[in-house]
């Protein structure tokens, strides 16, 4: 008989050549399979439950209900659709139906030229037209980039990034542009995460070409935990009216703010309505991450074709789970829920620093999400640490988040695995901290204090 070689040995699809060719990813590298007894702060889910309350309604629910095991409408339950109206509608500002602005382009801008907040005129989401329920946040920025991408168009990625922004793109035909964040200089024990700063001249060059279409837009921001400022929003807007660009702002951190920073919706903003697409998460929002449920909230005009690129992608979401998913919101919009969880992530917020400060790390504050950028230039790594192959090949803070967790069992995670490769010599100074994590800080402490032997000398001041 002769042999016949599958085809399918050598070939597959273009769009998998970048994704196949990278080889382990962090999450390989890092994974509780590799570390199974490490205190795990690398990961960004929780070692909680969701709320009693919701759990136990989802019970009583599982044995007495027929639709929860069923399909969802492919747009979402509809009493999700309208917890999700009643919880966010006033954040956005919503512009009045009957304002010819939209349709005419027309920005308000304030005496400094910037492009203003809109005031809350008290109108709600549309449930049947401006809100859509997918798979998590990750599958509704893929569906977006699925309505909108055409072969060739560009889309702008702020490093550090979430790196799953990367393949949504390239596997929708389109072009990565990276432009980094400006770090704070290094020299201080203590910074924040607002001290990182937006590069404009290279935003505006990158926007000014004719090929950029969209731009992935974080806040509160993972890793860096930085909140945006509304100075900051009307000057990312006014480069994004200027040249007519989509933003797709992933907000999923957005009921997770510190220190008295507000977050601010984009599409708050004068002119920002009708070119941006907010992306929530009742993952991050109540401790369900595998839950997968997340929504698109915009004019119908986007949110419409990225519905329809959902439906042919997942056609709908697990329907206990997003039932789940309304009863946190009700929750939350009749009770203080978001500001105890707030409160209760501020405590670990402020172990994790405790334990920084002890062991004499330099990190930045953060004041949204849970996360903290980790200064890592003081770690020296012995020469005679061995490192695997596949790690040695990679920047330096590879080599310290391994060094951390063989020497101390503790997993954290480089910066440079949200940075693309052009721009990693500027991230690779960092490791990523994750405070989502309860009763774990005090034995995490304990291990890291192994780290201390391999300090540099450090005479820098807070």
């Amino acid at each position: 008989m002769a042999n016949v070689p599958t085809r399918f040995l050598k070939q597959y699809g273009s769009r998998m050549k970048d994704e196949l060719g990278r080889g382990a990813d962090v999450w390989t590298f890092f994974s509780p399979m590799v570390f199974p007894h490490a205190v795990n702060l690398g990961q960004g889910f929780m070692n909680w439950q969701p709320p009693k309350a919701i759990l136990e309604k989802m019970a009583e629910d599982v044995q007495k209900r027929v639709d929860v095991h069923h399909y969802s409408p492919a747009r979402g339950r509809p009493r999700l659709l309208e917890a999700i109206s009643e919880m966010y509608s006033a954040s956005f500002r919503k512009p009045a139906p009957e304002s010819t602005d939209v349709a005419e382009g027309v920005v308000e801008r304030d005496a400094q030229g910037w492009p203003v907040q809109r005031p809350d005129l008290g109108i709600k989401l549309d449930t049947k037209s401006e809100i859509a329920v997918t798979a998590g946040a990750n599958e509704g920025m893929y569906s977006i980039l699925t309505a909108f991408l055409e072969p060739g168009d560009e889309v702008i990625l702020i490093e550090p990034f979430f790196d799953q922004y990367v393949c949504e793109t390239t596997f929708n035909g389109g072009t990565p542009v990276y432009i980094p964040m400006i770090p704070p200089p290094a020299g201080k024990r203590v910074t924040t995460g607002n001290d990182w700063q937006f590069d404009w001249d290279a935003l505006e060059q990158a926007m000014s070409s004719k090929k950029v279409k969209a731009m992935f837009f974080n806040t509160p921001y993972n890793p860096i935990g930085k909140v945006c400022t509304l100075e900051e929003l009307q000057r990312l807007a006014d480069l994004c009216i200027k040249y007519d660009i989509l933003v797709i702002a992933d907000e999923v951190y957005d009921c997770l703010t510190y220190d008295g920073h507000e977050h601010i919706r984009m599409a708050s903003i004068s002119g920002m309505w009708e070119r941006t697409i907010t992306v929530g998460s009742a993952g991050k929002s109540f401790a369900c991450t595998g839950w997968r449920v997340g929504w698109l909230m915009g004019p119908a005009h986007l949110v419409t074709p990225a519905f329809t690129a959902h439906l042919r992608i997942t056609f709908t979401v697990n329907s206990l789970a997003a039932e789940g998913a309304a009863m946190g919101l009700e929750l939350a919009k009749t009770s203080d829920f978001f500001k105890k969880q707030v409160d209760e992530y501020d405590v670990r917020r402020h172990e994790l620093l405790a334990v920084l400060d002890e062991v004499g790390l330099p990190y930045s504050v953060p004041f949204g999400s849970y996360f903290v950028l980790v200064d890592a230039s003081r770690i020296q790594i012995p020469a005679d640490f061995e490192l695997p192959p596949e790690v040695k090949r990679k920047p330096r803070d590879y080599h310290v988040c391994w060094f951390i967790a063989k020497t101390c069992d503790v997993v954290v995670l480089p910066a440079t695995a949200f940075y693309s490769e052009q721009h990693a010599h500027i991230g690779e100074r960092f490791i990523r901290f994750a405070f989502c994590k309860d009763n774990q800080m005090e034995e995490a402490s304990k291990r890291l204090r192994q780290l201390q032997p391999f300090l540099s000398t450090d005479d820098r001041t807070p």
